[in-house]
């Protein structure tokens, strides 16, 4: 959808938003997307190395189980 925004389309989009706005409150909104875009990068990058940690505890305990059985059984 917004790959087809050009120059022109990106000016227009500013300008939009001086005039809707107003040039006291583009910095804090500027500011409020820059903090939302941060934590939602963070939250992102948790869920992933969230998931990329877990199948290495399972695999772990999965063979510490086998390990154990071994002992027991003297295999």
């Amino acid at each position: 959808m917004l790959q087809n925004i050009g120059i022109p389309g990106l000016i227009l989009l500013l300008v939009l938003a001086l005039i809707i706005f107003g040039p006291s409150k583009l910095p804090e909104i500027g500011r409020a997307f820059g903090t939302t875009l941060k934590e939602f990068k963070k939250a992102t990058r948790e869920l992933v190395s969230g998931d990329d940690n877990q199948p290495k505890t399972e695999e772990k305990t999965t063979l510490h189980s086998i390990d154990q059985t071994n002992k027991k059984t003297g295999s």
